[in-house]
């Protein structure tokens, strides 16, 4: 199933966040045995980095951009692999850290404030993005009576929806177009940067034990999954990836 996601865009990648309402230890001890751990599950995992605000152990590039990454934050624990040769090693690496960090981060079921599935998409443009976006999802829309084309130059189209899924388990999905246009940009000097879609699926609330925490990130994806097939692959990429190829 990942070819076929990686098959509309140029990269695919599937992230996860578990959000926490208290701060994580950072202390050498706690992190650095954590990383030890997953270096142990997945061996890839054997670049430790600083970054601003985050500690993270990433693995190295391969030949097809693939690459897997876990990262520390102040109030969240993340985790991605971009363009995986199967959803199942995103997901084994995602249930690793659900399975693993908690334990040496001292984290507890009232702690957890929402945890996340990312399907993200990233497509090559050149141009004004911006504009691109426009002419996928909005050109036959009555929106599109706001902007006259032969005289305004669309600067900021970024459409985002959120839906409820399941207001019993509080279950959310949100959409989000990111043209990536930096203010003052002028529309004849755009660079070279993706557009990028993200589908975000979110169950919020505390957990009632740390052990449902793999259980409820299988349901996350079950649902990403379906809306990225259904929804969002026919209604958001296959429009934008036909406008990029049409300029």
């Amino acid at each position: 199933m990942a070819e076929s996601f990686q098959s509309v865009c140029r990269d695919f990648y599937v992230n996860q966040k578990l959000a926490l309402k208290m701060d994580l230890p950072w202390g050498r001890e706690p992190v650095l045995e954590l990383f030890d751990r997953m270096r142990q599950a997945v061996p890839a995992l054997s670049d430790l980095r600083r970054y601003d605000h985050e500690i993270s152990l990433e693995s190295p590039e391969d030949d097809d951009r693939s690459y897997a990454w876990v990262a520390l934050r102040q109030t969240s624990l993340r985790s991605g692999f971009v363009n995986p040769s199967d959803l199942t090693d995103a997901y084994r690496l995602h249930r690793t850290v659900l399975e693993t960090a908690p334990w040496f981060l001292s984290i507890r079921p009232l702690d957890v404030d929402h945890l996340e599935m990312v399907f993200g998409f990233d497509f090559e443009a050149e141009g004004n993005r911006d504009a691109i976006i426009f002419d996928a999802l909005l050109a036959d829309t009555p929106l599109a009576g706001l902007v006259e084309r032969d005289r305004d130059e669309p600067l900021d189209v970024q459409p985002f929806i959120g839906l409820h899924l399941d207001r019993g388990d509080g279950v959310q999905a949100f959409v989000e177009i990111k043209s990536r246009t930096k203010g003052g940009e002028q529309p004849s000097r755009f660079p070279s940067e993706p557009i990028s879609v993200y589908l975000t699926v979110r169950r919020t609330g505390p957990v009632d034990r740390l052990e449902d925490l793999p259980r409820i990130m299988a349901a996350l994806a079950g649902h990403a999954e379906r809306l990225a097939e259904q929804r969002v692959i026919p209604s958001v990429l296959i429009p934008i990836r036909d406008a990029i190829l049409s300029r």
